[in-house]
């Protein structure tokens, strides 16, 4: 928890949460740690080591969350890591143990490794990934139905967003979606819960078939705590590129397509740029099946009314 508040300061070349020091080193060491004040007092076997130094990591991001340190999001997405990592510190740990009879210079060595490795991580620029993923829905209305969906929401209930697994580990859900003329330019107004509010601004326009939107973020589009800076849309670590919505025709129906390029930019992207790919593929399915309710209801309520008529 000490090292936790240190890298809350965030000092100049210091430990920064989301640096690769603190992702896997630390984990590693309060594992190791753990295991090492184990061992101290009696012999103990493979499997508490590494029950040990799994749950030590687990208590840690429990006690994060208890001092407000760290938000629930960003807890439920690196916790199976740390804990994965914990447990193998609590594994190597227990090895030196068992072969070198208790060394307290290995213990040491292990608590301060996570301050050494962040002195050199530090000035390092971080690397970008950027990626796509797609998905498509077949809707059964015409893409003038369909179009209207896409372009005004004036309201967005939580029963239909409720579904997404992003939703419920704590993303704030949208709210509405509403689009206005902005100077001669499309502009889509976006907001979401716990005040969140931002725009898509169109840059790729043919109505009823195809829309690029770009994203605009200002100094309040995200208010305090809102989000977990660490995975805040627009920020240091993350953003959305561009959202394209394509519409074609496809018998009495219409096949809507939907593709987000992002960019992920940590020292640990070979965990973060997966996780970045289940969320948008979660709000990809979550936002097409809204625009396929809504436009399918509209659909039929204009064939009753045709058949009464």
């Amino acid at each position: 928890m000490a090292v936790r508040l240190l890298a809350e300061a965030r000092l100049p070349f210091g430990l920064y949460p989301m640096m690769f020091s603190f992702i896997v080193i630390v984990p590693f060491a309060v594992g190791a740690v753990t295991v090492y004040v184990a061992e101290r007092s009696e012999r103990r076997t493979a499997g508490y080591h590494f029950r040990a130094g799994f749950l030590a990591n687990v208590f840690l991001m429990l006690g994060t969350l208890a001092i407000l340190l760290e938000g629930l999001i960003c807890a439920i997405l690196i916790v199976p890591l740390l804990a994965l990592i914990g447990g193998l510190g609590g594994l190597a740990m227990g090895w030196v143990c068992h072969t070198m009879n208790w060394p307290k210079s290995s213990v040491g060595a292990v608590a301060i490794l996570p301050l050494l490795m962040a002195a050199v991580e530090a000035p390092m620029s971080l690397p970008d990934r950027f990626g796509s993923l797609q998905h498509e829905r077949l809707i059964a209305a015409a893409p003038e139905q369909a179009w209207k969906q896409l372009m005004d929401m004036p309201v967005i209930r939580p029963d239909e967003m409720k579904d997404g697994w992003m939703y419920r580990i704590g993303v704030p859900p949208p709210v509405s979606g509403v689009t206005r003329q902005d100077g001669g330019t499309l502009v889509r107004h976006v907001e979401m819960g716990r005040g969140i509010r931002f725009d898509q601004v169109s840059t790729d326009l043919q109505p009823a078939r195809r829309v690029r939107w770009t994203y605009r973020f200002t100094a309040d589009s995200f208010p305090p705590r809102a989000m977990d800076d660490h995975v805040r849309i627009g920020g240091r670590h993350f953003d959305l590129v561009d959202t394209v919505y394509t519409l074609e025709p496809e018998g009495a129906g219409t096949r809507l397509k939907v593709a987000m390029s992002y960019r992920v930019s940590t020292q640990f992207n070979w965990y973060a740029e997966p996780l970045a790919r289940w969320l948008i593929g979660d709000f990809e399915t979550v936002a097409l099946r809204l625009y396929a309710q809504r436009a399918e209801e509209i659909a039929r309520r204009q064939q009753r009314g045709g058949e009464t008529t």
